[in-house]
């Protein structure tokens, strides 16, 4: 796979082979070698159908060799130390070797290269990420020869993909639970976050379901504090989750967010939520690998959803250079097993361009993603029949952007609406009516083959002659948007606007 790079920048990368490994006195004499001396650049390398594949971005120290860089990237997430050791001998080195067999300058961007690196499947315990991540963002991310290094996107092969259990639920059997078919589903986020009372809290997330909305959720930080114990929370909000299913015949929940500060908790919490009837749970990517996994394998033995709100991902993926892109983070929440992940909105509040946006959607929805470089994906990857995720889209979004969530993300998704049902002037309820009626105007339009990108905002007013709510949230928020440059966009194509 040769990707496009500018002329006249790939010249000035010396890729010839240079390891002495064939040389068993050369190699593992005593001292100090070169990286690539040592058998971790192999540019004739071809992966094989096992390997997993690393595409990084490095930007090395002035005088660093990118190639010797890259071949460092290898080693150090490999078998590779600062000095030649001769216990290497005892193993099955040439296998245990990660290879980095390509290097090219990214385009626009100078002083960057991206490097590929194969992986062996040996070099990782199966069914698990912890251990996976250990390797690929352990100590190299400190490494002093780099100013900076970031996981951009990674192959990982049918054989690993085999080994974990993924989401317990899944895209589809959730709709079949839900009874809800052919249309997005609509949330929204409990506001403040912070603060209610159990009894308020629970009068939220009854009038927006009341009012239309399939799902309500806790915040990424509502745990259990002072103000509103997590026991009272979860009492009231399933009271008002029944009430509100009963008023409208249809199902519906609310993600009772069951983080805490150990495993024991949080078994507690979700066990507790499973006795009250709740569908589905929620935790933060904070609470690490481990605890993620443990709690997927907590909600298939439980028949529960498992929602996965990404609080913290941007400490690993908002910057271009340096990181881990929400990409890969995506696609290790998916082997690890989420069945609802927030994956940005393009037009709301945060972070995320619309193209590289729908690379994300697409890690999480394909039964097989396919190369796409204006969307961020380097490599093809299988999914073997793993279970798909739900997509969320949360984040500074109101009912006069329907038309644009439509059309960029299609029906499998969540579309949150917090601030965008809590505070429409005419209280929660109304906030939700005006929601589900923007949805449902939105999607028959669409049925009937109209161009909603284009005419969505003239759908929406003639629904609004229709819909009071509507035509309060309309006027209410008006053109309201978030328009700043992305910080991580493709490298490959220019960014189209989402107006």
């Amino acid at each position: 796979m040769n990707l496009p790079i500018e002329t006249g920048l790939q010249s000035t990368i010396s890729t010839a082979a240079t390891d002495i490994t064939a040389d068993a006195k050369k190699r593992y004499s005593a001292g100090v070698l070169k990286y690539r001396q040592m058998g971790y650049w192999q540019p004739d390398y071809v992966p094989t159908d096992t390997d997993t594949i690393c595409l990084f971005r490095i930007t090395p120290q002035e005088g660093v060799d990118p190639v010797e860089a890259a071949a460092a990237v290898a080693g150090e997430s490999s078998t590779a130390t600062w000095t030649v050791v001769w216990t290497d001998r005892l193993t099955a080195c040439d296998s245990y070797r990660a290879k980095a067999y390509k290097v090219e300058a990214v385009p626009g961007r100078p002083g960057e290269y991206f490097a590929w690196v194969a992986y062996d499947l040996i070099l990782f315990e199966e069914g698990s990420i912890s251990n996976m991540t250990a390797s690929l963002i352990g100590n190299v991310f400190s490494f002093k020869p780099l100013k900076a290094a970031r996981l951009e996107d990674i192959r990982i092969p049918v054989a690993y993909v085999k080994t974990f259990q993924g989401p317990p639920t899944g895209l589809v059997v959730e709709r079949e639970r839900l009874d809800k078919f052919g249309r997005p589903l609509l949330g929204a986020t409990t506001k403040p976050k912070l603060g209610l009372s159990g009894r308020n809290y629970g009068r939220v997330v009854y009038e927006g379901l009341k009012g239309g909305l399939d799902f309500m959720k806790d915040d990424e930080n509502i745990n259990s504090q002072p103000f509103m114990h997590w026991r009272d929370r979860f009492l009231y909000v399933m009271d008002a989750v029944n009430k509100a299913s009963a008023a409208t015949g249809e199902v519906k929940g609310s993600y009772l967010n069951i983080t805490a500060g150990t495993m024991e908790a949080m078994y507690e919490r979700a066990e507790f939520a499973k006795e009250l009837g709740s569908v589905i749970v929620m935790v933060d990517l904070v609470i690490g690998w481990t605890a993620i996994q443990s709690m997927a394998v907590w909600c298939r033995k439980n028949d529960m959803l498992m929602h996965m709100h990404r609080a913290g991902h941007g400490t690993y993926t908002r910057q271009k250079n340096h990181g881990v892109s929400f990409r890969v983070i995506a696609k290790w929440l998916r082997l690890a097993g989420c069945d609802h992940l927030h994956t940005g909105t393009a037009v709301g509040k945060l972070e995320g361009d619309p193209l590289t946006v729908q690379g994300y959607y697409n890690v999480c929805r394909d039964s097989y993603t396919k190369q796409d470089l204006p969307r961020g994906l380097f490599f093809d990857q299988d999914w073997a029949d793993l279970k798909k995720v739900m997509p969320v889209a949360s984040g500074g979004i109101h009912a006069g952007q329907m038309h644009q969530l439509i059309d960029l993300f299609g029906d499998d998704v969540v579309l949150q609406f917090g601030g965008g049902t809590i505070g429409h002037p005419a209280g929660i309820q109304a906030g939700a009516v005006a929601n589900r009626v923007a949805l449902e105007c939105m999607v028959k339009a669409r049925n009937e083959g109209r161009d909603i990108k284009n005419e969505g905002p003239q759908i929406l007013q003639d629904a609004a002659k229709f819909c009071t709510p509507l035509k309060q949230a309309l006027e209410t928020w008006k053109d309201v948007s978030f328009n700043y440059a992305s910080t991580d966009s493709s490298d490959y194509t220019a960014q189209p606007s989402v107006a």
